[in-house]
């Protein structure tokens, strides 16, 4: 079975990971939009595709899959997944499956005040947020909530447009820069339904943060949730983490897994402090933490070829190794030379 694994860009990691865990039954296989992304030179076969944006990038995904016999597409980014939701019948009819879940878990989980309610309704806590300026001064002079505060999207991705602020003419002079780096991002026409509420104001939580790869199987059933704690933030991204045992957070992405019923993985970012627990992001699909869980013992890609297969997974792919501490580092790739071509 060949995996396509899209928008890959810097995501070595993620490639190697599945060559691993499908060993020598299938191949893994790439796209990025980018023929010098990283990521490619590590695939089986590699291709260049249009933007996500682009009209053409599910037929182009469409024809690299039925002319490479691909069992499975694996999405790096939220905003592929409503498209390949949209088209998954397409998919089905030259037999790929695109590692969706469906379009309403997916919206749920994009927006940030839906998933609030739904975290509310699991009987679980997410951190306060206001759709205005006006909302959350005056929660701020009631003492509901202080600086400092977070100024985000509503349907963000990447940290664009995030910033902290610690007094009220930041907080002014960051809803007004959030705006404007929503206008010119993937965020404008998500953010033009709702123009109104499409920046939250949210309180700075305290405590530590922790990664949770709640793991659910291809029919939306919880199958495990892989937890570990961040050491260290870079870009955005996940730069140094150690992997625990801690019951409580397993509970809680079992509570989510089951409740939510995505597909696959779901990324899930959670502060912690004392005996509260905040969740304040959720992903539905692989993140760029995977990884982390991968050194320590896990083995989703050999698990999604089981499944695909019809097959049981073998238990101990989805077992971790506590206490297992790892960084990301840089290393440098050739994409191209003077006597080679991009691989397309």
């Amino acid at each position: 079975m060949n995996f396509l694994l899209t928008c890959v860009g810097r995501r070595t990691p993620i490639v190697t990971a599945f060559k691993d865990g499908v060993g020598g039954e299938g191949r893994v296989f790439a796209c990025d939009t980018n023929a010098d992304a990283p990521a490619l030179q590590e695939a089986d076969k590699s291709f260049v595709v249009p933007a996500v944006t682009d009209a053409s990038y599910i037929d182009a995904l469409l024809s690299i899959c039925e002319e490479n016999r691909v069992g499975m597409v694996i999405p790096a980014l939220e905003a592929e997944l409503p498209l390949l939701a949209v088209h998954r019948s397409r998919f089905a009819d030259i037999g790929t499956l695109p590692l969706v879940s469906a379009q309403d878990v997916i919206a749920k989980c994009n927006d940030k005040l839906e998933s609030a309610r739904f975290l509310e309704s699991c009987g679980l806590s997410a951190p306060r947020a206001f759709s205005s300026l006006k909302a959350a001064r005056q929660a701020l002079a009631a003492g509901e909530i202080s600086f400092p505060l977070i100024v985000k999207p509503r349907w963000g991705v990447s940290s664009i447009g995030t910033q902290v602020v610690e007094d009220d003419e930041e907080l002014d002079l960051a809803f007004r820069l959030t705006r404007k780096q929503i206008a010119r991002s993937c965020l404008a026409e998500i953010s033009a339904t709702d123009p109104e509420r499409s920046i939250l104001v949210q309180e700075l939580l305290p405590g530590c943060e922790y990664g949770l790869d709640v793991l659910n199987d291809l029919d939306g059933r919880h199958v495990c949730t892989f937890v570990k704690r961040k050491l260290r933030m870079w870009a955005g991204q996940t730069d140094r983490a150690v992997t625990v045992a801690d019951h409580r957070l397993e509970m809680l992405g079992r509570v989510i897994g089951e409740k939510l019923g995505h597909v696959g993985l779901l990324d899930c970012d959670v502060f912690v402090a004392g005996h509260d627990a905040w969740v304040i992001d959720l992903n539905p699909r692989m993140g760029g933490g995977y990884p982390f869980s991968h050194i320590a013992g896990a083995n989703y890609p050999a698990a999604l070829l089981a499944w695909a297969e019809g097959r049981e997974p073998d238990p101990r792919w989805f077992q971790i190794e506590p206490g297992v501490t790892a960084s990301r580092c840089d290393r440098y790739i050739v994409t191209t030379t003077n006597q080679s071509t991009p691989r397309t």
